[in-house]
């Protein structure tokens, strides 16, 4: 769902600019609570992440595809301040080096796709956890709900903004129906990868999901017919003292898998947006990208003319990239908290 230039006018653009600036100032605020010993070394990892798998567009109807925005996922794995970093995070490096998602519309993109996203996700996520039995299954369940509401809200916020500034007339009724409807569909997707994402980190390192603190349903054994709680090991460090380094390694090995070989294999069909745009009429005044020469617009490394070598190296340079600016971000912020606490980092 990445706007482009010129779907909305400067004046709306420039004020979305604002409110997403503002958002991200809150978030840098709030991400100092957050980015602990545990939530630090992760966040820079699951921009990376998220960044690989927006790469993967998925078909969800005739001639349409979707992606993952991944406000759902970054907020319950990192918290939401964090979550919202990531995907300003995400949108930036996208916007600079591949030319997807106007530069004048980057304030719309991380209003739409990163502050909804992750206010609606983790708001529905929370209440469904307050609600639900305290086990890691009600984790991974409330993130499917929270990740398939967040993206047709995204979509209708996105027709509120074009309600607002958009630059062609065109019947918004429809627009909405159109945009609500096919990023349903594109929520489903997007609700199934947060929720298979989600259970495997919870699976093996519980400690390192945010949505998931608190959680301390004992592992069950099944003895004369009975459920009993299982006798912890005596063997083995608690899981919250293990070192992260091992999951971060694995983490930074799938998201280069996905952005660099499995990435070749994604819809090629035009996203949901793009496809109501040309439905609805609404892309008739889109502007070129002024990134539109980069050496990786299009997510392809100008020089290489084999499509896969070119489309997955671009990938790779895309996860590195995302993942040394995000850990640098976060490595900033988390050193305020400690300066702010009198801690040492």
């Amino acid at each position: 769902m990445h706007v482009p230039d010129g779907f909305i006018n400067a004046p709306v653009s420039a004020v979305a600019g604002a409110v997403a600036a503002g958002a991200v100032a809150v978030s840098l605020r709030g991400a100092r609570r957050e980015l602990d010993e545990r939530a630090a070394p992760l966040a820079g990892l699951v921009a990376a992440f998220i960044f690989a798998v927006q790469m993967l567009n998925f078909p969800v109807a005739a001639g349409t595809s979707g992606h993952l925005l991944g406000g759902a996922l970054a907020a319950i794995l990192v918290g939401p301040y964090t979550g919202v970093l990531c995907i300003a995070v995400v949108l930036l490096m996208q916007g600079i080096l591949f030319a997807d998602g106007g530069l004048t519309a980057l304030g719309v993109n991380v209003t739409v796709m990163g502050v909804v996203t992750v206010v609606v996700a983790y708001a529905l996520f929370r209440g469904l956890v307050l609600l639900l039995p305290r086990t890691r299954r009600s984790v991974t369940v409330a993130s499917f709900v929270a990740a398939l509401v967040s993206v047709p809200a995204s979509a209708a916020a996105f027709t509120l903004v074009y309600a607002i500034g958009g630059t062609t007339a065109v019947p918004l009724v429809k627009v909405f129906t159109a945009m609500v409807g096919v990023h349903t569909l594109i929520g489903i997707g997007e609700a199934a990868i947060t929720m298979l994402t989600v259970g495997a980190v919870v699976a093996v390192r519980p400690d390192l999901v945010y949505g998931a603190r608190g959680l301390t349903a004992p592992l069950k054994l099944r003895v004369d017919g009975e459920l009993v709680d299982a006798a912890p090991a005596r063997d083995f460090a608690p899981v919250a003292a293990r070192s992260p380094k091992k999951f971060w390694l694995g983490g930074l090995a799938a998201a280069l898998v996905l952005a660099g070989f499995v990435s070749f294999y994604a819809s090629a069909s035009p996203d949901g947006l793009e496809k109501v745009a040309a439905d609805k009429g609404f892309d008739k005044n889109v502007e070129e990208h002024d990134a539109a020469g980069s050496p990786l617009a299009d997510y392809g490394v100008k020089g290489i003319e084999t499509a896969r070598l070119s489309g997955g190296l671009a990938g790779v340079i895309g996860v590195g990239a995302t993942l040394a600016v995000g850990t640098g971000a976060f490595r900033l912020v988390r050193r305020r908290r400690a300066e702010s606490t009198g801690a040492q980092v």
